[in-house]
Parts: structure tokens; C-alpha cells; sequence
């Protein structure tokens, strides 16, 4: 999950405030949590739920084995393949539609509705087809990233877990809704699209430029969170209500150059090495959220007790340095807590025998929301030190406001997850990457990054070698999110 940053901050925190506060104050509080389990309903309703695991399984099947990746991939054949699917279980040709890009016939999109009555605005649910570059030489030798291999508990391919998890749900629970003959409050739509993982057709953002009518919606349900477990123990279920805001800088020197057998001082790589240097030495302070700090504070309760400790000692006024200090050696921990600021591209020179006439960087800032870009590009330039290096922006910013965590979100999430998996907590988390919520919240949709999708908090294989998803998470996940959505969505 990681487009080109998106939205536009607006004045959204003190909602999140007063929705997470009531949330708070509404909701049970945390237990220890349960082992891994599929939540079987008692009675013949475990043999009713059976077939549509299996038309799960078999969607999820057909989606890891299309190649969607930016290189080679086409999105356009994964959405038609849905869209069969959909118009196979009796879905109107008018509510499902495949919407192609015209610059790009491989970046398809799909686009399906559920009708409802329309006593509320739709709930959208959304996900991306696309997956990041996957190379058969590359993961173990008895894995082929496009072939879906359910092994030792576990479903392993590109995509299983980012996130063609959710995009196979959402279709299989779309057609059991309307197999049960549901008519819900509000129309429920299910929108599968390109280039979420990067690539110049971003799927949403196209839609909302072009489509706006096939997406608008009163909220929805993305990406971007999920449930984590830990040794077997199940830890909390996640919901993300912000994302960092992506923002490279690129760093530059200039100079005259030379003759390389004539070297001097004045030399651009050593100057750019230096600015990096002190750029890499360097951390933003502390700065948490509401939703952060209510991350830590739940998170405390679930983490050994030296960890915990430091957990509640940062949620001081001042943050107590040393906790600080223990926390930021975990990245994950040392994200939320700050803005980050990394080196990620380096170029110099142009020959062999010749004095560099320039070097560059691109540094890659992940921003605290609620932070001015302004205020980084200041403190970077601050940082470095040096006049002769030049800093700026490599795209325009585009943050996004956080979505508040009403009740009318939290209390069903709330209760499903303690139905499911009894004294597990739902806690708000920041994303520290970046997901297409953004677009969405840039453009007045609040996106609730949730999916009940159950994952090892120590071994994230998303983008990485021999990604997998276990078999009882992903089931569990369809029956969370068929429960969350019908909630959501109201009605019979």
C-alpha cells in the first residue's frame, strides 16, 4: 500500500478529537488477547457459511493468479474478471462497470453497486488490484508469486495480504448479500482499482476527477490497518484514521568540475556526503496525535513491561527522553511518534576522470499530519547547513485530514470485534505509509483503513519475499468484514 502522496489537510483534528474521546468513553476496555481461531457459528449455520468461504477461496485464486503488476500486469484483466463474477450472480450490467484508463488500456477499474433504498448516502468499500514487482528469482525456490500455494496453514503469493485479501472479500460478500436478498439502508459500492502500489494511472484519484458519481459516498472501508498478533496471541484489531503525508525533497550541489588527476577541496559529492551526514544524525521531536497517543496507550497494556513502561512514559508532557529514546529504536515506534526524514536516492559525477559538476539525493519525508511541510522544508534546510546545497520539493504536498472516529463507527467495530475474538481492543492507528484513503479524505470521504485481516506484528512479508496470509485469518476476515459492512450499511 504505498501511492504517491494525496489529499489536502483541512480542519479535521479537533473532530478526530471529540469522536475519538466519545469512543473512548463508549467502548469496554482492553483484554488479554486469544489465540488465533476461525469463529464458526454454532449448528448447521457452520455448514450454510461453507460455500461462501469456498467462492472466496476461489476469487482469491483467480485474483493472485493475474499478474497485476506495474511492468507487465494488467488491472484491466483482474477488473473483468471480477465484473464475470458479479454479473454471474445476477448484478444488472448498469451496477457493474470496468472503467479503463485512455492513456493506459492495461489500468482498468471496477466499479459495482449493490442497490439499497437510499434512506442513507453509500458506503464505499474499496481496494486495489495492483501489486508490487514480484520476480520468480526472488522468493523461494518452491514459489511462483503468481500461483496461489495454501501450505502449513498459510495462503502464499503476491498480493495475499496487500491487498487482494480485501478485494476478494469484498466481491464474494457482495455476492452473498445479494444471494440473501439484501436490501440495505444505503448502496453498498465495491470499487477495485489501478496503481495504488505507484504508476502514473492512479485508479482513484482518476475516478474522482472523471467518475465522481460511480464513488461518492458518506464514508468508506479501505486498506491500512488490521489485526495483529504476536506468538499466537492475538493483540488488537486495528483501525486507521490518518496517514503520514509523502513528501521527497531533492538535495543538489553544483560545481565547475575539473580534471580528475587536479582534485580539490571544493568537490560536490564530498559537499552533498556531508549535508547527508548531518541530515542522518538528526531526529524531528516527538510530536503525538490524539490518535497516537491513544495507540500507545492501549498498546501499553499488550507489550512487556519494560516496553509498556515507556509506552505510558511518552504520553507525558514532556515525553520522558530515555523512553523516548528505547522506543526509537523500533522504526515502527520511532514513526509514529515523529516525523522521519531518509536518504533514499543517490546520483553524482559524470565520469570516470572528471571532478563531479553535480551530485543530488532525494531524501523521503513521511510528516506528521497535523505538521507543516513548510515547517520540515525549514528545518531540512536548517539541518544540512550548507548554502551551496540546494533544497526542494520534488512534487507539490498534498496531505489529507484525518477521519474522526465517531461512534457510529466504533461501537458496531467495537462489538463485532469482541464477538469474534472476545477480549481483543480496537485501537486507532496513524499510518506511517501511505494508502488511496488519501485521495478519498482530500475529497470530503472519510476512509476507515480496517479488515480484520490477522497478521504476525514481527514477519510483514507485504511488498517483500514469499508473501502469505494465513488461511483461518483470511476467512476470519471475510466473516468480520461481512458482519462490520452489513452493520455499516443498515437495513434487512
Amino acid at each position: 500500500m504505498e501511492p504517491r502522496a494525496a489529499g489536502a489537510f483541512r480542519r479535521a483534528l479537533p473532530g478526530v478529537a471529540s469522536g475519538l474521546a466519545l469512543w473512548i468513553a463508549l467502548s469496554c476496555a482492553a483484554g488479554e488477547g486469544q489465540p488465533p481461531r476461525f469463529p464458526r457459528p454454532p449448528g448447521d449455520a457452520a455448514q450454510a457459511a461453507a460455500p461462501h468461504r469456498q467462492v472466496l477461496r476461489a476469487i482469491y485464486e483467480e485474483l493472485i493468479e493475474i499478474d497485476t503488476t506495474e511492468a507487465r500486469g494488467s488491472c484491466t484483466e483482474a477488473a473483468q474478471a471480477m465484473a464475470s463474477r458479479l454479473l454471474a450472480a445476477g448484478f444488472p450490467a448498469k451496477d457493474v462497470q470496468v472503467l479503463v484508463h485512455p492513456d493506459n488500456a492495461r489500468k482498468g477499474n471496477l466499479v459495482a453497486r449493490l442497490r439499497g433504498t437510499g434512506a442513507k448516502r453509500p458506503l464505499l468499500l474499496l481496494a486495489h488490484l495492483d501489486v508490487v514487482e514480484a520476480l520468480r528469482r526472488d522468493w523461494s525456490p518452491d514459489l511462483d508469486p503468481f500461483q496461489l500455494v495454501e501450505r502449513d496453514g498459510f495462503f502464499y503469493g503476491r498480493g495475499t495480504s496487500d491487498d487482494k485479501a480485501m478485494a476478494a472479500i469484498f466481491v464474494a460478500n457482495l455476492v452473498r448479500y445479494k444471494q440473501e436478498g439484501l436490501v440495505p439502508d444505503r448502496d453498498l459500492i465495491v470499487a477495485l482499482t489501478a496503481d495504488e502500489e505507484g504508476g502514473a494511472h492512479n485508479g482513484v484519484a482518476w475516478l474522482l476527477a472523471n467518475h465522481r458519481g460511480l464513488i461518492d459516498a458518506e464514508l468508506g472501508l479501505n486498506e491500512g490497518a488490521g489485526g495483529r498478533f504476536r506468538q499466537g496471541k492475538r493483540l488488537f484489531n486495528g483501525v486507521q484514521a490518518s496517514e503520514k503525508v509523502f513528501q521527497s525533497f531533492a538535495l543538489e550541489t553544483i560545481n565547475k568540475g575539473g580534471h580528475s588527476a587536479l582534485p580539490v577541496k571544493d568537490n560536490a559529492i564530498y559537499r552533498l556526503a556531508s549535508a547527508l551526514s548531518r541530515l542522518s544524525t538528526f531526529d524531528f521531536p516527538v510530536s503525538l496525535s490524539e490518535v497516537t497517543r491513544t495507540y500507545f496507550a492501549r498498546m501499553a497494556p499488550l507489550e512487556e513491561a519494560s516496553t509498556s513502561a515507556d509506552m505510558k512514559a511518552v504520553l507525558a508532557t514532556p515525553p520522558e527522553p530515555g523512553a523516548v529514546a528505547r522506543l526509537s529504536a523500533s522504526a515502527y515506534y520511532n514513526a509514529l511518534m515523529r516525523t522521519t526524514c531518509v536518504a533514499t536516492q543517490l546520483e553524482g559525477g559524470h565520469a570516470e576522470n572528471a571532478l563531479p559538476q553535480t551530485a543530488r539525493a532525494v531524501v523521503n519525508c513521511r510528516i506528521l499530519p497535523h505538521e507543516s511541510v513548510a515547517e520540515v522544508e525549514r528545518t531540512l534546510i536548517r539541518v544540512v547547513g550548507d548554502d551551496e546545497v540546494r533544497i526542494t520539493k520534488v512534487m507539490a504536498p498534498q496531505p489529507s485530514p484525518p477521519s474522526p472516529l465517531t461512534p457510529s463507527v466504533m461501537q458496531p467495530l467495537e462489538a463485532i470485534t469482541r464477538a469474534l475474538w472476545p477480549g481483543v481492543p480496537v485501537i486507532p492507528i496513524m499510518g506511517t505509509g501511505a494508502t488511496d484513503s488519501l485521495y478519498l479524505r482530500r475529497a470530503g470521504i472519510p476512509m476507515y483503513g480496517v479488515s480484520g485481516l490477522f497478521s504476525d506484528i514481527d514477519d510483514v512479508r507485504a511488498h517483500g519475499k514469499d508473501e502469505r496470509l494465513g488461511v483461518s485469518a483470511l476467512y476470519e476476515g471475510q466473516e468480520f468484514l461481512y458482519r462490520f459492512v452489513k452493520s455499516l450499511a443498515g437495513g434487512g
